[in-house]
């Protein structure tokens, strides 16, 4: 199949990562595979790593741009595109204009990554619906979210994101050493963290107070110096806060490695690559019972969840992980497997390619 992923909104990092494995691998399954996005972005730089799969430089400035509508038009007849699954909330739109106004007749899929922050009225899910051939969502959870809001669950189709099992390959013990020499994390220490962009951290720092351990150190990695300081002052926490800035992907399983409990409070994440990764590392893992994160957390098998505000637990859980070495070396061991074989990016692109292929037969 000739298949265009087209994404305008590579902000989100583990998003960002998700659609050039997903290129990637469904090029090694003999396809011919175009991403188009901004130049210069992040996805670029990622696809750029990939020779099976082509880069195409789009950038659509409104929802209801002409000229990127055009020449998505154009690339259907130049590449025979017989598949287009977009990403993000322009691409959204352009690509159902695209089909609506000058006939494109490659099959539309639409991808839903995040909790959606609005999807409009009746109206603007009546468009998403009627000018697609399927959604994608990439957890149960998160179709869930979207049945709630009005959209028929029939047209939603859940295909989980995967991981290539060399990406937890990029780290090294001596990269890891030179981490904790940088940071002061001596052997023994315990280590409490947050690998992800801001999301709901004030729960972490709320919790790490509760426990009230100040030798315990916390890492956070994806906030700014100093994001943190107004929180730690609100609730009196004693405990070091080492702030490691923005992490390269390339780099990032490095800070697993330095972690004894790795958590994330969120309530926007539709899936949560980062537990997977933590999960890889060998760390085991905390996460709000929310959303997509359910799909890939199961509770007290391999890693805990809090019900989202609930700090008196989380704080419990730290303290489960930290002080019980028999539990958390079980969920540790079930991490992996979940890592390693339950969320392979082999498995994600074979699930695409079959919806893909599905759909062709119906059409």
């Amino acid at each position: 199949m000739n298949i265009l992923l087209i994404t305008q909104e590579d902000f989100f990092a583990g998003s960002t990562y998700s659609v050039s494995y997903l290129a990637n691998a469904l090029a090694e399954r003999g396809n011919k595979v175009y991403v188009a996005a901004r130049p210069n972005s992040l996805l670029h730089e990622l696809i750029q790593k990939y020779p099976r799969v082509t880069f195409l430089p789009l950038t659509i400035k409104s929802r209801f741009d002409r000229n990127a509508i055009k020449l998505l038009v154009r690339w259907v007849t130049e590449y025979n595109l017989q598949v287009i699954n977009a990403q993000s909330s322009k691409d959204r739109y352009i690509t159902i204009f695209a089909r609506w106004f000058y006939g494109v007749k490659a099959r539309l899929y639409h991808t839903r990554r995040q909790y959606p922050m609005s999807v409009g009225g009746y109206l603007q899910r009546k468009f998403y619906v009627a000018g697609t051939d399927k959604i994608i969502s990439i957890s149960e959870g998160l179709k869930k979210i979207f049945v709630a809001k009005g959209f028929p669950a029939a047209h939603i189709a859940v295909i989980h994101n995967g991981m290539p099992a060399a990406r937890y390959q990029q780290w090294s013990e001596s990269e890891v050493q030179k981490l904790k020499e940088q940071y002061g994390i001596k052997p023994g220490e315990i280590v409490v963290g947050s690998i992800s962009r801001f999301k709901r951290h004030e729960q972490i720092i709320k919790a790490m107070a509760l426990l009230n351990k100040p030798e315990i150190k916390i890492v956070t990695a994806g906030v700014e110096e100093g994001y943190l300081d107004s929180l730690c002052k609100e609730f009196n926490l004693k405990n070091p806060v080492i702030y490691a800035g923005a992490v390269k992907g390339d780099v990032v399983l490095n800070y697993y490695k330095l972690l004894t409990v790795n958590i994330l409070a969120s309530i926007t994440d539709g899936f949560g690559l980062v537990l997977l990764e933590a999960m890889a590392m060998g760390t085991p893992v905390i996460a709000t019972r929310f959303g997509g994160i359910t799909d890939v957390v199961k509770h007290d098998v391999n890693g805990l969840l809090f019900n989202d505000g609930d700090c008196e637990t989380l704080a419990r859980q730290i303290e489960i992980l930290i002080g019980n070495p028999a539990q958390r070396q079980r969920l540790i061991e079930a991490g992996y497997k979940t890592a390693y074989e339950e969320f392979s990016i082999e498995k994600t692109a074979a699930n695409y390619e079959a919806l893909f292929q599905q759909q062709s037969k119906h059409s």
